[in-house]
């Protein structure tokens, strides 16, 4: 009988988007278990992790920064280099990003997640955006089922997600890698780097960032939150076809491809 991925969403005190991604895992058919920090041994043997969103460690010092040192993530990041997966979510793609899984060329921090900037707040922000697939689907282990173009609602809820870098030329190493996996767009696709499109000042308009070799991503929008039609908001017109049905309002909504991607890698390349 084959095996079922199994897939370890790592809790660090302060996270508080542990219940949403194990849901979304186990929607797909997957097995999974929400794992404590501290509970190293043995995580080996789950076939990929998602670091959680949330506020790691009160996001002391910056946001990211002291998750990124718990031991766990050597632990990780050797199952990484072993093809294993790894997705990280706002707080967890903050904290990839501090232990410099991404972007991932060298080994140290290339990037940071910095300070959100747009014109209404200061600070936190949270609001339903829109990404866009930069990739053919095969590029990395996370948009198996989204095809290149295709633009996707999520919602965003972070006070540091703006993507810089002071290396001028990481930004053209990650393009043309094809590392740039999601980027923040209008509803019709068409990139405008201004506010309200891009909600955070990202440079490039970056809302996820894949390793080289595709098996690790750090995305700030939060796929747990859109995965089902019932967590859609009424704008968009994909939730108003179901209204009045309750089942059918438990359906897998576009984001759902994310976790879906991560089965089907899973089973294809690491079972």
């Amino acid at each position: 009988m084959p095996k079922t991925p199994n897939i370890a969403v790592i809790y660090f005190p302060g996270n508080n988007c542990e219940e949403e991604s194990l849901k979304a895992v186990l929607a797909t058919g997957m097995d999974g278990k929400i794992v404590r920090w501290n509970e190293r041994r043995g995580i080996e043997k789950y076939d990929g992790f998602i670091i959680p969103g949330g506020w790691g460690y009160e996001d002391r010092i910056r946001a990211g920064v002291i998750m990124a040192k718990d031991p766990v993530f050597d632990i990780i990041k050797k199952e990484a280099e072993n093809g294993k997966l790894v997705l990280g979510v706002c707080n967890g793609a903050q904290a990839l990003v501090e232990c410099g899984m991404i972007p991932g060329l060298k080994n140290k921090v290339e990037m940071a997640l910095a300070p959100n900037k747009n014109p209404l707040i200061s600070g936190y922000y949270c609001t339903w955006i829109y990404v866009k697939s930069t990739e053919e689907k095969n590029r990395c282990a996370f948009t198996k089922f989204t095809e290149k173009d295709e633009v996707i609602p999520m919602p965003i809820a972070h006070g540091e997600g703006r993507y810089v870098t002071k290396d001028k030329e990481l930004l053209k190493k990650l393009i043309k890698n094809k590392q740039i996996i999601f980027r923040y767009s209008p509803k019709d696709g068409k990139i405008e780097e201004n506010f309200p499109t891009n909600p955070n000042g990202a440079m490039y308009n970056i809302a996820a960032i894949c390793s080289k070799k595709g098996n690790v991503m750090a995305i700030m929008p939060h796929p747990e939150r859109a995965s089902f039609i019932r967590q859609l908001p009424d704008s968009v017109e994909l939730k108003n076809k179901f209204i009045g049905n309750i089942r059918a309002m438990e359906d897998p909504a576009p984001a759902m491809r994310v976790f879906k991607s991560m089965k089907s890698y899973i089973e294809e390349e690491i079972l």
